[in-house]
């Protein structure tokens, strides 16, 4: 059976430590940190449509939000973007807005 460890950069270091374990590793990679694009096409599709009255001007404030929040990285956007849900279900708000995400930030202390 395959196990994949995801953990921070130099996990592997670490794991060598015990040598029964590390000597079954069968490589390590390092992924890169999304670019805004690629993070903002995964995001967007776990959260709601944007707000038709606005002209998605509060969706597109949002997504840079969560884009400069996250820098990239995927764990902490996937972490993010499950507390805005919750957020939102909370609220009973069907859109997703800047003020949500600011909401979601502060659960999960996350910038400011």
């Amino acid at each position: 059976m395959g196990v994949i460890l995801i953990g921070m950069p130099g996990i592997e270091k670490r794991l060598a430590r015990y040598p029964q374990l590390y000597s079954r590793v069968g490589f390590a990679h390092e992924y890169r940190s999304l670019r805004s694009d690629e993070l903002t096409a995964v995001v967007t599709q776990r959260l709601p449509a944007p707000d038709p009255g606005d002209s998605g001007l509060a969706h597109t404030a949002a997504l840079a939000a969560i884009v400069r929040a996250t820098n990239g990285n995927f764990r902490l956007a996937d972490r993010l973007v499950t507390q805005i849900r919750r957020v939102l279900d909370i609220n009973g708000h069907t859109h997703l807005t800047p003020e949500a995400v600011d909401a979601a930030q502060e659960a999960l202390l996350i910038g400011h």
